[in-house]
Order: structure tokens, then C-alpha cells, then sequence
């Protein structure tokens, strides 16, 4: 059979050639939507970058597609999703850029520190203007570093070579990691408040748009510098430039935005703002890596092969698949769940299968677990191709246990985290096919994790306590849909949860907390 593949964005010869070897290939860049839908139904893979938008309409259309694959890290204009219910495997170059990206990063932070962009327009306009341009030196600064994966990884060895202190936030990076990278792990707010240059290296989410907001802003030192080479709308365009325009920062560095292309921004009109047309992996060895990763991947999967970096779900076999299918969801929804519920650096997972799914090769139940506990900070998707090879560049330490007797389940899949906050402790099962939370520590419960937002709280088991939340989030209009109440013993030690119809604002968890007898109120999207 001939394979026909269509590379729709611009990639390096390198991997085309390597794809020619086998598959017969057209390079079709700049296509307009309704042009790439015309003709996909004729091709059986398709390679992009992150100009083309992979729809669920291209996805549609396209018939033959058996493999996407991005030439790069990010998958934002994939619809991952969409492919997955067509079983169309996506691949991506996770580690191709991985070096591009961190020198870029330098590179934006060092002309941010000089002014070398603004010094040399000024000296090409005709003015030798020294004193305009002091800067100011990187060594014995503070560099923050928010996201510990690839990318942030590489960026933390360049600034020590430069002689900065380094501190980092990633709660799913281990204290043992850290160690070795030579950086010092700090709650979000601590980097936010000590930084002199703060870069961010995780992916866009709903979790992590607008993630430096006013808030945190006002928590920066005035001298303070912001570099952004990973997703635009982590950091709201109009108050970045506000901030420094404003001079409550000193200044920024952006490569990535909101829309792309983009020629009119408002960070643009900012002199303190360095911009860059999304350069990050834009070097010679990146291009050819990326393009040479993804079509080695394409070639696998056209010959029935798995794929190294493969982002959605791989082939499981029928049989395994009919008792731990349901389990997806399940284990997805109790890592995000452990993920939330975690306080303190990460030490240790373990897993535990008790009941009929312990007789079964449990792999993909791992990788969707520590794909849930991580989807929320790292740029990394993680699957049972690269499950083990993530928790382990993470430092995470994960024990897997199989028992094959419950006592009350047929099945019951349980996490337990240890970290220097102390241990957290998950237990899920299916019941008429739906998840259900079954064990949130100590306290034995059945929460449908049907998705929304849910109010986690620990509480002493009184008269009045239960009302007290509720009319808090009465005279603030958030809407209880359903509530659940463990307790250890009566007039004990108790756990309530709250399904919400909307999110909490901050200041409204703040009210909960200071309820007496409340000790916690923790708020969980799952």
C-alpha cells in the first residue's frame, strides 16, 4: 500500500527525505482551513507545526488519517480529543526544541538586563546614547523558574553557569531532582516575591491562563523582569504592559502571544518590552530534530510500530481493554484529584489494584494516573510510552501494588502520596459505569467526579458548621449542587464536600477558612 503524507507547515528536508524512504510526500504549506479540508480525505498522516490548526473538521475529513504528528513540543493545535475517538495516533518532538528554547530563553533575559534590542535601534536611528541604556548585571541575581521539565530544566543549568541564584516552583518536581539541578524549590507566592527575572515553562491551560495576574504583580519587586518563551495568555497581554509601563516591574520579555501571527499588540507599544516572533525552537538543530523525531515516529506507527512520544492514548489489547477501559477516566480524575490535594514537595506515589483489575497488565492505568497528577503544571502529556521516562526525569519515585482480592469493590484503584506536607490518600472504583471517589484519606465516601468544581474541606463535626458554609456561599451567590459529609466519629473529626456550579473566588475561600472549626477549604476542578 502506498502511504501518502502531507507536511501542511514548514519542516526541515531532513525529515521529509527520511519519510520519502517509504511514503510518497507533499509539502502544501500557508492552506487555507477550508483547503486543508478539501483534500486531507487523500492522506494517511499528516505533519504540522503551529501554524496549521488541526479541527475536529480536518479531523473529520480526513478519512485515511491514521498519524498527526506536530514537528515541536506543544499540541494546542491539535484536536488531541477528536483524534482519539477516530484512533488516529498523534505524535509530537517533546525534546527537539528542548535546547533552542532554553538559550532562547537566556538570550531574551540577557537582552532584557542590557537593553540590546533598544540600544541598537537607537544607534541605527543616528544617536550614541550610553546613559539611556545602563543595564544591569545576572550574576548574584534571583532567577525564578516556574515549570521544572524539559525546558525549565535547561534554562536553570544556563543561569547557574551565569552565576544567578536559582529558585524554582514545581510541585511535581521531588526534592532530590532539585537537588541535582542545583535549584531551590519555593511555594509559588516565595519565587513570585524573591525573583529579579521570572520565567515560565508550562503549558496553557484553564488552570494556567492568566497565571501572573494582578495579584502577583503586586507582590513583585519593582526591579523585577518577566521572560515568557512557552504559551501566550499565561501572562494577560494588557496588564503586562500596563505593569510596566506603569513602572511597577522593570520590564519584560515576550516571544509567544495570545493570537498568532500577530502584528498589533499592545505589549508592542512598550519600550521596556522585548518581543519576539515565537523563536523559541527556531534554530537549524531544532528544526531538523523535531522534523526527523516526528517522521521516525510516522513510519513507526504506518508499520504497526509504537510510537516514542505518542500524546493520545496507544493500543491496548481488546480483552485488557474491556475491564480497565472503564478505569480511565476513573484514574485520571483521582490523579487530578491527589494532584489538588497534595500539599508540599512530592516524594513518593504508590499505586495500588485491589480486585479484578490486579490480574491485568495495569500499565495504561499508570500512565493515565500520573497523566492526571501532572496535566496541570507540566508542558509534558504523559502516556504509557513515556510514563516511566517522565516520573523519572521528575525524581518521582512510583511503587505500583496489585492485590487481587477487595473487600468491598471488585475493583478499587488507590493512590497515596507522600511529600514533606505529609501523605495524601485517594481511592477510586467504577459503579454503573461512572467513577466514583470512594476514599479521600481516612474518610470513606462516593463522589461523582462528573467534572465542575468541588470544595474540599476539613472540619470539626458540630452542630451549625455545615449552615455557616452554606450561607457564605449563599450571600455570594455560588450555587451548592450536591454535598457530602465523612466524618470519623460523631463530634469528631469530619470531611465536607461541596459539588459548586461555578468556581470560588479566593476571597470567598478565605470566608470558609475562617469559619471556626474549619481547618482547611481546598477548591478542585475535576
Amino acid at each position: 500500500m502506498t502511504v501518502n503524507v502531507l507536511v501542511a507547515d514548514s519542516v526541515s528536508e531532513e525529515g521529509i527525505e527520511c519519510l520519502r524512504a517509504c511514503a510518497h510526500v507533499d509539502v502544501k504549506t500557508n492552506l487555507k482551513p477550508e483547503e486543508l479540508i478539501k483534500i486531507i480525505g487523500d492522506y494517511e498522516a499528516l505533519i504540522v507545526r503551529s501554524q496549521t490548526q488541526v479541527t475536529d473538521k480536518v479531523i473529520e475529513a480526513g478519512k485515511k488519517l491514521m498519524v498527526i504528528g506536530r514537528a515541536g513540543v506543544g499540541i494546542d493545535n491539535i484536536n488531541v480529543d477528536a483524534a482519539t475517538q477516530r484512533g488516529i495516533v498523534v505524535v509530537n518532538a517533546p525534546t527537539g526544541n528542548t535546547i533552542s528554547a532554553a538559550e532562547h530563553t537566556i538570550a531574551m533575559m540577557l537582552a532584557l538586563a542590557r537593553h540590546i534590542p533598544q540600544a541598537n535601534a537607537s544607534l541605527k536611528s543616528g544617536k550614541w546614547d550610553r546613559n539611556k541604556f545602563m543595564g544591569i548585571e545576572v550574576r548574584g541575581k534571583t532567577l525564578g523558574v516556574i515549570g521544572l521539565g524539559n525546558i525549565g530544566s535547561e534554562v536553570v543549568r544556563r543561569a547557574r553557569g551565569l552565576d544567578m541564584r536559582v529558585i524554582g516552583f514545581d510541585p511535581f518536581v521531588s526534592a532530590e531532582r532539585a537537588s541535582q539541578l542545583n535549584v531551590s524549590l519555593v511555594t509559588f507566592e516565595q519565587l513570585i516575591k524573591e525573583s529579579d527575572f521570572i520565567t515560565v515553562h508550562i503549558p496553557l491551560n484553564a488552570q494556567t491562563r492568566g497565571l501572573i495576574s494582578e495579584k502577583e504583580f503586586a507582590m513583585m519587586k519593582p526591579t523585577a523582569r518577566i521572560i515568557n518563551c512557552a504559551r501566550g495568555g499565561i501572562i494577560d497581554e494588557e496588564l503586562l504592559a500596563r505593569m510596566v509601563t506603569e513602572k511597577r516591574i522593570a520590564g519584560a520579555a515576550i516571544d509567544v502571544f495570545t493570537k498568532e501571527p500577530v502584528t498589533e499588540n499592545a505589549l508592542f507599544k512598550v519600550d521596556g518590552i522585548i518581543v519576539t516572533p515565537h523563536l523559541g525552537a527556531s534554530t537549524e538543530e531544532a528544526q531538523v530534530t523535531a522534523a526527523r523525531d516526528v517522521a521516525e515516529q510516522i513510519i513507526d506507527v504506518i508499520n504497526g510500530r509504537p510510537a516514542r512520544y505518542a500524546v493520545n492514548i496507544p493500543y491496548v489489547a481488546a480483552e485488557t481493554f474491556a475491564v480497565l477501559g472503564p478505569f480511565l477516566n476513573t484514574a485520571r480524575a483521582a490523579g487530578r484529584l491527589l494532584s489538588q490535594l497534595t500539599e508540599g514537595q512530592i516524594k513518593s506515589i504508590r499505586i495500588r489494584y485491589e480486585g479484578e483489575i490486579a490480574n491485568y497488565d495495569t500499565s495504561i492505568l499508570k500512565s493515565t494516573v500520573l497523566g492526571g497528577m501532572l496535566e496541570l503544571i507540566s508542558e509534558e502529556r504523559v502516556n504509557l510510552v513515556n510514563a516511566n521516562l517522565v516520573a523519572k526525569r521528575r525524581g518521582m519515585s512510583v511503587v505500583e501494588e496489585k492485590v487481587s482480592t477487595c473487600e468491598n469493590y471488585t475493583s478499587l484503584l488507590t493512590l497515596i502520596a507522600t511529600t514533606t506536607g505529609g501523605t495524601t490518600t485517594v481511592a477510586t472504583t467504577v459503579m454503573r459505569n461512572e467513577p466514583h471517589i470512594v476514599r479521600v484519606n481516612d474518610y470513606w465516601i462516593d463522589v461523582v467526579p462528573t467534572g465542575g468544581y468541588f470544595l474540599f474541606c476539613d472540619h470539626l463535626d458540630r452542630p451549625g458548621i455545615i449552615g455557616a458554609v452554606g450561607n457564605v456561599t449563599g450571600t455570594t451567590n455560588i450555587n451548592i449542587n450536591s454535598m457530602l459529609v465523612g466524618r470519623l466519629k460523631p463530634r469528631g473529626q469530619a470531611l465536607m464536600i461541596l459539588a459548586l456550579d461555578e468556581s470560588l473566588p479566593e476571597d470567598v475561600r478565605k470566608k470558609i477558612l475562617a469559619i471556626p472549626d474549619i481547618y482547611t477549604a481546598k477548591l478542585v476542578k475535576l
